[in-house]
């Protein structure tokens, strides 16, 4: 059991230092587009590999492609595109923080399009995720740190479309195998990003030995690595304890920022990374206890 918890939160840590490298990259003059786009394109190839090597082991020699799945990467994609480019305007700790708005806007989405009313539990604690994140983001004193409003307006829309691409995960693709599903959308990340960029990239002058080493750095630890651990932990441990430690990745992301950035942070912001951490993790297990009750009711 232990073995797996550590699994499973190594593959949040490796989600939660990835700002930070991208940053430092920036300083090497390579862009957000140029960044986002060798990652998903090196993580496309690494994860179609292990597709064809474990279906030719299998004895399988013929793909399915789920257009919707592919569809859906898309969403991933431009979240991944929108969360790096914020991170070139407003510090990476802030950026993280703005992106876990995701349990919250979850909870919306699913109350709009899906018509599932949020309960009292869900209510307060995006009460608390909101008054966590003012906090944690010294969101009350913005023009003293000249923080730019369009890094965390770019943060938001990456929660907001990061948020979709939960959302399709969750609801899209329960049949297809886990790398399948994985090299999918990240393909459809690829595409997306790669439109969204065409003319930046294909006149780059970047395209060098520094962008692959930057672009399989953070494919396999943003990529390959995450999906793998969750794969192999998280059907061990159950949904509510995985639950938990993915959020293992907003610390990991801010103190990142601290140590590899420079960034400062202070006792109030830590506060408020505890508020957020309490209700996310105390939703979460909400969440599960009420899927164990419903479950043994079936029995």
């Amino acid at each position: 059991m232990n073995k797996y918890i550590i699994i499973v939160a190594l593959g949040a840590l490796s989600f939660g230092m990835l700002s930070s490298f991208a940053k430092i990259a920036y300083g090497q003059g390579y862009t957000p587009g140029e960044i986002t786009f060798s990652q998903a394109l090196i993580g496309t190839i690494i994860l179609w590999s292990v597709v064809i090597f474990r279906n030719i082991k299998n004895g399988i020699y013929k793909l399915t492609i789920n257009w919707k799945l592919l569809l859906a990467g898309t969403s991933m994609g431009s979240s991944a595109y929108t969360y790096y480019l914020s991170v070139s305007y407003i510090p990476a700790s802030l950026a993280i923080v703005l992106l876990m708005q995701i349990t919250w806007l979850s909870i919306l989405i699913e109350w709009v399009f899906f018509k599932k009313k949020p309960n009292f539990i869900e209510v307060v604690s995006a009460v608390f995720i909101i008054f966590g994140t003012v906090l944690a983001g010294n969101l009350l004193d913005l023009n003293s740190f000249n923080i730019s409003y369009k890094g965390v307006f770019l943060s938001l829309l990456a929660a907001i479309l990061y948020t979709l691409y939960v959302v399709f995960t969750s609801k899209l693709g329960k049949e297809t195998p886990m790398f399948e599903k994985s090299a999918l959308m990240t393909s459809g990340s690829a595409i997306i990003i790669f439109l969204i960029n065409m003319e930046a990239i294909t006149t780059s002058t970047n395209i060098d030995f520094g962008l692959l080493q930057w672009g399989t750095f953070l494919a396999i630890f943003g990529t390959v690595i995450p999906p793998i651990c969750f794969t192999a932990g998280m059907p061990k441990i159950g949904a509510g304890l995985s639950s938990v430690l993915l959020t293992l990745e907003l610390p990991a992301a801010v103190f990142c920022a601290h140590i590899i950035l420079g960034e400062k942070i202070t006792f109030l912001q830590l506060f408020g990374i505890a508020i957020m951490l309490g209700a996310i993790i105390y939703l979460n297990l909400a969440k599960a206890k009420k899927q164990k009750q419903v479950a043994g009711s079936l029995i």
